[in-house]
């Protein structure tokens, strides 16, 4: 899954993105439209947007996003905490740019556990 953008999704909004065909979340409990684009990741970068966000939560879903597929402007911004570039999908995310949606697991200490899908 190297060639991929990766995002963290509540299940119930992936599950409400197909109503429509896009999904409009931008992170949690944040839309598209109150922060102007839609939070993505490298694969590298994943675990430490789960460990920051979403630990304890057992409704996550990792998707799995192929670029050529969204259509509309993704852009590196840089996290002004961190310097490091993250991807942001300026519009929403067809459900059909995801190429795979994994529910994930917690590990006993409320990580997600997204290993089996980074190993290599």
């Amino acid at each position: 899954m190297t060639d991929r953008l990766f995002h963290l999704a509540l299940a119930d909004a992936w599950a409400g993105a197909f109503a429509t065909g896009e999904y409009r979340e931008s992170t949690l409990g944040r839309t598209l439209e109150e922060q102007g684009f839609i939070h993505m990741g490298y694969a590298h970068q994943v675990q430490g947007v789960a460990d920051a966000f979403y630990r304890g939560r057992d409704d996550v879903m990792l998707l799995a996003i192929d670029p050529a597929r969204v259509g509309v402007e993704i852009r590196e911004d840089v996290d002004p905490d961190s310097g490091e570039y993250y991807p942001h999908l300026y519009g929403s995310l067809p459900v059909t740019a995801v190429v795979a949606a994994h529910p994930v697991e917690l590990l006993p200490d409320g990580r997600l556990n997204l290993e089996p899908f980074f190993a290599s």
